[in-house]
Order: structure tokens, then C-alpha cells, then sequence
């Protein structure tokens, strides 16, 4: 019967009976992988603070009409302005890229709604539908952009 050996080694470590023994003897076993680098805990990452968006102001102002919704865009969000079609009475936002998360948080604010069959950015205008027809609405509807139009 084997018992275990508490005897410490000359470091001041517990050693394993075969290394007190003598045996020399090895097995074939695979080397052990290299251990991994020490190094310093991963800091953690801050917590992400999402822009505030009050959804009570923002359902009223989806029933805002498509003249208020532009004069909106065109005083704080000129550069997004400058990107909005008007669909029928609704009004459009379609990005070249994704835009920043305050403009979308902006966007949602004032009543604006994520398409992503569309990939566009829409404001109902107080004209809501439940679902669309299949059909194009530019088709439809007809479409200019609001930069296009000469202001009044």
C-alpha cells in the first residue's frame, strides 16, 4: 500500500513520491501545452450609457405633420436634411452609412422608426399604416427630397 509522502522538498514545496524515489523512468506522454502568458487582469470595459429617449414625446411626435418633422431636421440635423425623401406624406432618412448613435437616438426622439426591409429611417407623419401593400411606395406615392425644394 502507497502512501503519501508529505516530505517537502529543499524549495519548502510538498513533493510527489516519484520524484523522492528516484524512478526515472518516463512515460510516453504528449508534451503539455506552453502555458499562457501572465499577464495584468483585463480591465474592465466601462458600462455603454445609451442616449436618453423619452418614448411619451416621442409617440406624440410621430403624429406631427411632415412640415414640422423637416423644419425639425432642418434646424438641428442640417446634414440629415439634407438626406431626407418625402414618401407620399411620410419622410425618409436612408444613411450611406450607419450614422451615429446621438442621430439615431435624435431620430427616434422625434418620432422616427427603424425600416429594416427598407433600411431607411421613417417618420409616419401621423399617417400610420399597419403593413404595406408589397408595392413601392415611391411608386405609389411619388417621392422628392426635401433639399430639393426651394424654401419658402
Amino acid at each position: 500500500m502507497k502512501t503519501k509522502s508529505n516530505k517537502k522538498s529543499e524549495s519548502g514545496l510538498p513533493s510527489r513520491p516519484e520524484q523522492l524515489s528516484g524512478n526515472t523512468q518516463t512515460t510516453a506522454q504528449p508534451p503539455a501545452a506552453p502555458a499562457a502568458p501572465v499577464t495584468a487582469p483585463e480591465q474592465a470595459k466601462p458600462a455603454r450609457i445609451l442616449p436618453y429617449v423619452n418614448y411619451e414625446e416621442r409617440q406624440k411626435s410621430r403624429s406631427l405633420p411632415s412640415a414640422d418633422v423637416l423644419a425639425h431636421l432642418r434646424r438641428w440635423y442640417p446634414q440629415v436634411y439634407e438626406l431626407a425623401e418625402i414618401v407620399g406624406k411620410w419622410v425618409w432618412v436612408t444613411f450611406p452609412e450607419q450614422p451615429a448613435e446621438n442621430v439615431r437616438a435624435g431620430l427616434s426622439q422625434i418620432g422616427f422608426h427603424w425600416n429594416n426591409a427598407r433600411k431607411c429611417w421613417q417618420h409616419p407623419c401621423g399617417q400610420f399604416a399597419t403593413e404595406g401593400s408589397g408595392a413601392d411606395p415611391r411608386q405609389k406615392y411619388g417621392s422628392h427630397f426635401a433639399a430639393d425644394l426651394k424654401a419658402a
